[in-house]
């Protein structure tokens, strides 16, 4: 899991999974918005890929021509239709431009070793990419250029305590070496479980071996050399292997909950520690023309500065509320009003008066006193209005809804599902965080990982004092022979 690129190819069909994991109605971050071509033509782009539309939605052609196969590849984070006509999509490995004359996308070479493309926006003339810890601009979609963006005013410092214990839990916080070093951890721990098991079964193997045939010396010597391995690899490993347990229990609720927004100073010597300070913290972006002002949504909340970056970023007061998980969502719908959507609901916010409201109720919002899930049950993932001002909003686990309306959005096609497939990472993703069991344990899944990471401890730690008691006895015994 920690070389996503590298299996980015493989996928799974949906059909061999729970049921739960089929789309419908546009669940699941199949969709995250729509790039309107035309009055009668748009394009649908998310987890899905994108697809052409010229009735409605109604029908769909595939347009996703010339990305690498996997439907990691086509993860869409975005879609954006330049005054010219010129069509780019940013991607988890990437920005891609549609070539009109191949009709294919066609990947645009970037400055910056990072790939994973959140935002794409215009100013003026001007394309801006965002990726994860940089802005980049460009004046005609091939030669970008890197935007140094200023640091947040009477900054602290501090980072995200989830975010150091997720790279430490995968080792990204020392870069290459650190993930590598926790695949040998990986490695180590599957080592260990099977010469753990193979020790449990020796016993009952060997009795009924000797039933059978007077000499077991082979057997016996394989028990042994076994063993011998199983305690050596367990001594050496253990106290990276409860580290790795315990960062992971976090990473997850409920023990999530009373870390989401507790902060850290960076560890010195890592990626957090970095001289860039929007360091993989960058989500969405918005430029407002009146303001004349770029607006940031960001792991540490929003930020905005002036257009030519040249005065430190500030954060606007009263900001709305955005699920740990980050901004899906950011759109300007009126002037100084913007439209603000994740995991925790979606809101209308001004940010120069502070004001927010629920968008969806259209109540307005109260921070609670104390801080609850991460999540609520409107899972925004995305929104967009068509040419006739109906809003609709993606829930992640409800799909496609309209907004105080009674509009009708189309309807996944068979073609659409049946080239919607799972990746072997997100596969692997949802076993490791147990939500694949959410079908047969409910709500209840959430336990998984607490539960699996409280018994790997105990097999861990009750395994090093039984290796140590059995050592000191030996020990011992050698002392006293001498």
């Amino acid at each position: 899991m920690n070389h996503r690129s590298l299996i980015s190819a493989v996928d799974i069909s949906r059909t061999l999974l729970p049921e739960d994991y089929s789309y419908r109605n546009w669940n699941k971050a199949a969709v995250k918005s729509v790039c309107q071509l035309s009055s009668d033509s748009s394009l649908v782009y998310g987890n899905i890929g994108i697809w052409l539309s010229t009735d409605n939605f109604n029908t769909f052609q595939d347009w996703n021509a010339g990305f690498p196969n996997g439907i990691d590849n086509r993860k869409i984070s975005k879609i954006l239709k330049t005054p010219g006509g010129k069509l780019f999509a940013g991607t988890y490995f990437g920005l891609y431009q549609y070539s009109v004359q191949e009709h294919k996308w066609q990947k645009v070479t970037l400055p910056v070793s990072e790939e994973r493309i959140t935002d794409l926006i215009m100013k003026q003339n001007e394309l801006l990419v965002q990726t994860r810890s940089f802005l980049l601009k460009s004046s005609d979609g091939k030669v970008f250029q890197q935007i140094t963006l200023p640091p947040p005013v009477n900054t602290n410092l501090k980072v995200s305590l989830f975010k150091t214990l997720w790279l430490l839990h995968s080792g990204e916080l020392w870069g290459l070496t650190g993930k590598l070093m926790v695949d040998l951890f990986g490695l180590a721990i599957l080592i260990i479980s099977f010469t753990g098991l193979l020790h449990f079964i020796f016993p009952g193997w060997l009795k009924h071996r000797k039933a059978k045939q007077k000499s077991n010396i082979s057997l016996a010597s394989a028990r042994n050399t076994n063993l011998h391995w199983h305690n050596r690899l367990g001594w050496i490993f253990i106290p990276f292997l409860i580290f790795v347990t315990i960062t992971g229990m976090f990473l997850r609720p409920p023990l999530l909950i009373p870390i989401a927004n507790s902060v850290v100073s960076p560890i010195p010597g890592t990626v957090l520690s970095s001289p860039n300070p929007w360091y993989d913290k960058l989500r969405r972006v918005a430029y407002d023309e009146q303001q004349r002002i770029f607006l940031f949504s960001t792991n540490d909340g929003f930020f905005f500065t002036d257009e030519n970056f040249e005065s430190p970023m500030r954060q606007p007061m009263n900001q709305p509320p955005v699920s740990v998980m980050g901004c899906n969502v950011l759109e300007k719908k009126a002037e100084n009003t913007y439209l603000v959507g994740s995991f925790t609901g979606l809101f209308l916010w001004n940010p120069l008066t502070g004001q927010v409201a629920d968008y969806l109720s259209g109540s307005h919002y109260q921070a609670p006193k104390v801080a609850g899930p991460p999540i609520s049950k409107d899972m925004i993932d995305g929104w967009f209005a068509d040419p006739s001002g109906n809003e609709f909003y993606f829930d992640y686990n409800h799909g496609v809804l309209p907004i105080r309306t009674n509009a009708q959005f189309g309807e996944m096609t068979p073609d659409i599902i049946s080239k919607s497939l799972i990746s072997l990472w997100n596969l692997s993703l949802e076993v490791h965080t147990g939500r694949i069991f959410e079908p047969l344990l409910g709500m209840f899944y959430i336990l998984y990982v607490p539960i699996a990471g409280i018994c790997i401890l105990i097999v861990l730690i009750s395994g090093f004092f039984i290796w140590w008691i059995g050592y000191r006895k030996k020990i011992t015994l050698k002392n006293r022979v001498a």
